[in-house]
């Protein structure tokens, strides 16, 4: 069965996502930013694929998505995960960025932002990503901030993350999706992970069972609200960095990042690349298992909200 597209051929729903929207199978966005600029290659494409995998394995439908060939696509094909992997012209796409991206027939992975915006327009109403964006340190004067937090503020959907991404000011993204009104909820902890970190001393309400996060994303849905959950699962602890040790890293990573003039959009990328080299591979492997387990978490959320498993064909379970 062919996929779906919109009548001006932007949006495009691979055959398999279409089919279980169509019957109200449980569907799960993954966004591909950790792709095309989160994860050193081939990293990011063996992540892409588990984090598909990891959706099947919990009975829902993985709808990856981007922008390839002037059409966001709802549901990459695994040739186009691979040329979004590998190809060096690839622009990380937030909402304000997509018309401009389709317009020029650039390829793109798509942020938190981006992808959201584009699974509520598509009827997805359940995502899974490593960490979500929020204020830059230093962005009361900056103003730096992501665009993720204002897409929260109007893309009704369940987001599962692990929290904030740590290189960010945490208290103050706290404090703005307060005020964007978007809820923030802690799976099986009460304090707010910090993406590579497993718990901040920032508080959060403690959730501790599945079925009550799918009764939380349930109630949000009936009281017709025009934002996100935020859901955030702490990383795999055997992982997981402390915070003195980040933060250590971090300040050396700014300080390079500083000296060769970069900043704005192409700061996060440097600094996770820096990271990635000055722990000696550690926080690529520890990103891929958060994005992973976050995956599977929303696909299990997803089937518990829908109430039955989808209908995918047993040879993409093995």
């Amino acid at each position: 069965m062919a996929g779906s597209t919109s009548p001006q051929g932007r949006l495009r729903l691979s055959a398999p996502v279409a089919t279980a929207l169509a019957q109200g199978a449980p569907v799960v966005a993954l966004e591909t930013a950790i792709l095309t600029h989160g994860l050193p290659r081939p990293d990011n494409l063996e992540t892409a694929l588990a984090m598909e995998q990891a959706v099947r394995r919990a009975g829902a439908v993985p709808a990856t998505i981007g922008l390839v060939d002037g059409s966001a696509r709802i549901g990459l094909e695994p040739a186009e995960l691979e040329r979004l992997a590998f190809d060096e012209r690839a622009r990380k796409c937030a909402t304000r960025d997509l018309a401009p991206a389709l317009a020029a027939r650039v390829p793109a992975g798509t942020t938190v932002s981006a992808t959201l915006y584009l699974a509520v327009r598509a009827g997805i109403r359940i995502l899974a990503t490593g960490g979500i964006g929020g204020v830059h340190r230093g962005g009361e004067t900056s103003l730096d901030i992501s665009a993720d937090l204002h897409e929260l503020r109007r893309s009704p959907a369940s987001v599962v993350c692990s929290g904030i991404k740590a290189i960010l000011d945490l208290p103050r993204t706290m404090e703005v999706l307060e005020s964007l009104s978007a809820t923030v909820v802690g799976f099986r902890t009460d304090r707010l992970p910090a993406f590579y970190v497993t718990r901040s001393e920032i508080p959060v309400p403690r959730i501790d069972d599945l079925a009550a996060l799918a009764e939380l994303h349930r109630t949000q849905e009936a009281l017709g609200w025009p934002g996100s959950v935020v859901i955030a699962q702490p990383p795999p602890a055997e992982l997981a960095l402390d915070a003195a040790t980040l933060e250590a890293l971090l300040d050396r990573c700014r300080r390079r990042a500083a000296r060769a003039g970069i900043s704005g959009a192409a700061e996060t990328p440097c600094l996770l690349a820096c990271l990635a080299e000055l722990s000696d591979g550690r926080t690529v492997r520890l990103n891929h298992a958060l994005a992973v387990a976050n995956a599977r978490l929303a696909g299990e959320l997803a089937v518990a909200v829908h109430g039955h498993r989808s209908c995918i064909p047993s040879v993409m379970l093995p």
